[in-house]
């Protein structure tokens, strides 16, 4: 650690002022206007009394609230076998099956939804099939059931993934003397092994909760409006940015994120997860027997049809002339796809220039920040990093509702207003993605003995030179994997899109993805964008796990 250069003084001012006009003034405007009276600016808890008193907005909490803790719920029975089966059992097929289950992440949840409904609405295949067969159908789709079957199934890799990984670092030697002891199967499961997995599944789950209340598109194309992001975005859409209301439910948006991730932490504090051996040692893998086996492949093929229904039905959805009131379509045609790439062009052309934009200020701003954490001694450095990692806990929707509010007052030469620019929309979405990308960038830094860069100074390098020549350099796989997070997540990113977008000709991918599937006619070709949209995302996951894999051997080949 040394002390600080004007150089490093100055790039932490310009990281301070840039996260305090594009993060920290548009969420504290929402606060603010949220607290204030109309007209006067005098604080005011009036309008939170008038929330409260508004039987819709209460209405629209409880739904909010339940639509969350319900999918937190179905997520974690359908990630649970799976972690379980692939971390407790000697089960052929672990990584595929780990595999497929990330994939309901690569697809924006609001095009599963249309997906979906094709599939498990009403008149669905599902039901179509349940009617003939038995007689009744099941209402999978209706109402609130339906945004929770979608956000289950859409996001409970969340779960899989952080319950996975805690599965595996839980200590063998705890698990081997509760059998010595006597207990083993479900009550060793119970009593030992779930509470010592037991921070990795609370962030997963939390991280569920905040995603789910935070959803805007989901409900909205499932002709749910109940809800507190459906509310907020058609008060501002339809009484004006003026309206106090929407603030108001930004602000029950953001303590309900904040509140979230910190009873998450809370209900691990005080107590003592660690493992006595190091690298945990990992749990005891059990040999299936021949009837265990087949019921566990039962398990997870039944789980894993489920959660690429989606995608199965998006790309049947794709190539379809009709569907409807049938189990399948009635033809295929691959006029979709030549529509989309005819009409459709500009989406998939402006998602990637913003995205890359948005990704590479990201993979700059999370290296700048990571080298200033950990490399020098300015005074509040870590200030720095938890505030652009608050971003995680903003909503993409107040987010772009306090840029409005904040930007669009300033006139450009030409009378334009800045807010309907559309390089609002990349710092939009590189403000919500630069956490992703901050914490592969810190990570990465971590792993760089500050010896080669003192070893480098030794030799005649200024710091400047050093960081160029030899910390960037190091950092290559951390900052590519940033990169490629940041790109992949912000190309389907819709809730601040959707406020900020003025005009179809600076729309990205998932705001032409919402507008075909607000109509029937359209809901082929959005298929078609939003199979582009999932490959292109998935190329994006692939591109980043080649990445991290080929730095992981190229540092192990040269330890």
């Amino acid at each position: 650690m040394r002390g600080a250069t004007p150089g490093q003084v100055a790039a932490a001012a310009l990281i301070a002022a840039f996260l305090a006009v594009f993060l920290v003034l548009p969420v504290g405007t929402v606060m603010y206007v949220a607290f204030t009276e109309k007209g006067t600016g005098a604080f005011t808890l009036v309008n939170f009394a008038d929330f409260f008193r508004t039987e819709l907005f209460v209405r629209s909490l409880w739904n909010s609230v339940y639509v969350s803790a319900m999918s937190v719920v179905w997520a974690s029975a359908l990630a649970l076998p799976l972690a379980i089966v692939t971390t407790r059992f000697a089960f052929r097929g672990a990584a595929l099956v780990q595999t497929l289950g990330f994939l309901p992440l690569i697809m924006p949840p609001f095009v599963g939804a249309v997906a979906m409904q094709l599939l498990f609405g009403r008149n669905g295949s599902v039901n179509l099939l349940l009617d003939e067969w038995l007689g009744f159908k099941v209402p999978f789709m209706e109402g609130l059931n339906g945004v929770i079957f979608v956000q289950s199934l859409h996001y409970f890799p969340f779960i899989l993934i952080n319950l996975s990984a805690s599965l595996r670092n839980i200590d063998r030697a705890m698990e081997e003397a509760a059998q010595n002891l006597g207990s083993s199967g479900l009550r060793l499961f119970r009593r030992i092994v779930l509470p010592l997995a037991m921070p990795g599944y609370l962030a997963g789950a939390s991280l569920v909760f905040v995603k789910v209340f935070d959803d805007l598109a989901t409900p909205l194309l499932l002709n749910v409006k109940d809800m507190l992001a459906p509310q907020a975005y058609l008060r501002v859409t339809s009484i004006g940015i003026a309206d106090p209301m929407g603030y108001v439910i930004s602000v029950v948006l953001v303590v309900a994120s904040v509140g979230a991730m910190w009873l998450s932490a809370l209900a691990t504090r005080g107590r003592d997860f660690s493992t006595t051996q190091r690298g945990g040692g990992g749990l005891a893998r059990r040999q299936l027997s021949r009837g265990e086996a087949v019921l566990a492949w039962g398990a997870v093929g039944l789980i894993l049809l489920l959660v690429l229904s989606p995608h199965l039905g998006l790309l049947l959805l794709s190539f379809a002339t009709v569907w409807s009131f049938a189990p399948l379509p009635d033809g295929y045609t691959t006029a979709h796809y030549a529509r989309v790439f005819g009409e459709s062009s500009t989406y998939i052309a402006n998602t990637l220039v913003y995205a890359s934009l948005a990704g590479a200020i990201d993979v700059v701003l999370g290296t700048a920040i990571a080298y200033l954490v950990l490399r020098t001694r300015l005074v509040a450095r870590e200030w720095l990093d938890w505030t652009a990692m608050a971003a995680l806990a903003i909503p993409g929707l107040v987010l772009g509702i306090g840029y409005l509010r904040c930007f669009y007052g300033v006139q450009l030469p030409g009378g334009q207003p800045l807010a309907t620019l559309w390089i609002m929309i990349v710092l939009a979405l590189a403000i919500r993605r630069l956490p992703y990308a901050l914490r592969a960038c810190h990570a990465a830094m971590q792993q760089i003995s500050a010896s080669l860069e003192e070893a480098a100074e030794n030799l005649g390098a200024d710091k400047a030179r050093t960081l160029r020549r030899v910390v960037v350099p190091l950092m290559t796989g951390g900052i590519l994997a940033g990169f490629v997070t940041s790109f992949s997540t912000a190309a389907v990113e819709l809730s601040a899109t959707l406020m900020l977008v003025q005009s179809n000709s600076d729309a990205p991918l998932a705001y032409g993805l919402y507008v075909f599937m607000q109509s029937a006619a359209g809901r082929g070709p959005g298929a078609a964008l939003g199979v582009i949209a999932v490959l292109l995302v998935a190329a994006c996951t692939l591109a980043a796990h080649l990445v991290a894999e080929r730095d992981h051997r190229r540092k192990g080949g040269s330890a």
